[in-house]
């Protein structure tokens, strides 16, 4: 049983991790420049997940392996008073889909809720356990 409750411990940090990434996503859908002010815009990041704990040849549970940048072309925008807008008025705007994140947050958390619940009845069978051993 206390495998169970690692299994599903792994599940809720690589979850976590996964809603930090996109929530790292929205909070750039419009940065169109890098942190020393070039016009280089966000470019949008997923989670690869991986059988087993890090480091380990466990094949239980499940780790984030690492944060992968989505190479999927910019979006181009119409604007010709934005300043990184080039000679024709487009600029060039992260490769972030709001929608597609928010589907993705969603699932996530509902991912996240699904390991609460499994964490929850593997308590309770423990408890049970001990009742009746008691």
């Amino acid at each position: 049983m206390l495998d169970s409750l690692d299994v599903s411990a792994s599940a809720l940090a690589a979850q976590r991790m996964r809603t930090e990434v996109i929530a790292n996503n929205l909070a750039n859908a419009h940065t169109t420049r890098d942190a020393m002010g070039r016009i280089s815009p966000y470019r949008r990041q997923d989670v690869v997940f991986r059988v087993g704990r890090p480091g380990t040849s466990a094949s239980t549970g499940v780790h984030v392996e690492k944060v992968v940048t989505d190479r999927s072309p910019f979006r181009m925008e119409h604007d010709p008073g934005n300043p990184d807008a080039n000679a024709e008025g487009f600029v060039q705007m992260p490769n972030v889909n709001p929608v597609v994140e928010m589907v993705n947050m969603m699932d996530a958390t509902r991912a996240y809720e699904l390991n609460v619940t499994a964490m929850d009845a593997t308590k309770g069978l423990f408890t049970a356990a001990l009742r009746i051993l008691a």
